[in-house]
């Protein structure tokens, strides 16, 4: 069977199509464009007119590709700006309308859950490791093995959402990071208890933010593309640590001359580093890992599955 899926996420709408025999797929198509829903209103739950039909003008482009493709089967999930806005079902119905696809809304804890299906296809650990899925509305963080979910929770810190909330400087401020920092603090504190029942050493970041990460490090400190034809890839964290710190030192267009920074990325991947670094120094982790898998692959392999 040839199954799409599309994954409507905050700045970005994935679609993915595979032939599936059995168990096994095979990818024969994979496209993502920025959408940015969130843009002017995430913090007034409501996608604003021009991002609205961006999204919809997007997901036509989708609607072509899933026909000239032949699919069979389409599952299309949309996660926090659609859910959490308050014209997320005027979205939907639009898609529906001017498209064919219809759009199913996904809590926080399914969007954690087929997140950690994605993860596990790519990174393989001998021992327990903690997820975080930086999105634009939401941040999942999942503590996993190869087996089992341990514990899962969705936050509404997607970069786009702190963002629009502290709208930090150029460059941000020692006391905007420390402001970001303590919201942090608060809004993860379920976050503490749930590794000290389930202690971790190793964190895995999926897609997004750590795709960028990754492709940074390799044109800064090897000069190309160390991520390209692999799935996943384990970070040197001195390396990270020095990239981070370039970053947030950085303003806007030193940022856009960054090789491997992505222009729908140079604000938020300021917030995402800030995210990223209080993890790394709120908890004991010894390694770092990105899986360039995410959600699109977890709910194929779920669908198969």
């Amino acid at each position: 069977m040839r199954i799409a899926i599309l994954d409507l996420g905050t700045n970005t709408f994935h679609l993915l199509i595979a032939d599936v025999v059995g168990k096994k797929f095979q990818i024969l198509h994979k496209s993502k464009i920025a959408v940015k829903l969130g843009e002017g209103a995430i913090h007034h739950n409501w996608i604003a007119p021009k991002p609205f039909r961006r999204g919809i003008n997007t997901l036509k482009g989708f609607a072509s590709t899933i026909k000239e493709y032949k699919v069979k089967k389409k599952i299309a999930y949309a996660t926090s700006a659609i859910r959490g806005a308050q014209n997320g079902v005027n979205f939907i119905q639009t898609a529906k309308k001017e498209t064919g696809i219809q759009i199913n809304i996904i809590d926080g804890l399914r969007e954690a859950e087929l997140i950690c299906y994605g993860v596990r296809q790519c990174v393989q650990v001998d021992r327990p490791f903690l997820i975080i899925d930086i999105g634009g509305g939401s941040t999942e963080f999942i503590i996993a093995d190869d087996k089992k979910i341990f514990w899962k929770k969705s936050f509404d810190i997607g970069a786009a959402r702190l963002l629009e909330l502290f709208r930090p400087s150029d460059p941000i401020t020692t006391k905007e990071i420390k402001a970001i920092e303590a919201f942090l603090e608060e809004k993860l504190f379920p976050l503490k208890p749930a590794l000290l029942k389930f202690p971790v050493d190793i964190l895995v970041g999926s897609s997004g933010s750590f795709d960028t990460f990754a492709e940074m490090i390799g044109y800064r400190f090897k000069n190309k593309n160390i991520i390209k034809n692999v799935n996943s890839y384990k970070f040197d964290l001195n390396e990270f640590n020095e990239l981070a710190g370039s970053i947030i030192l950085s303003n806007l267009n030193q940022r856009l001359k960054m090789k491997g920074l992505i222009k729908m990325r140079v604000d938020m991947i300021v917030v995402a580093t800030i995210c990223t670094n209080y993890i790394l120094r709120s908890f004991p982790i010894k390694d770092m890992y990105l899986s360039k898998y995410a959600l699109k692959e977890g709910a194929l392999w779920d669908a198969i599955n």
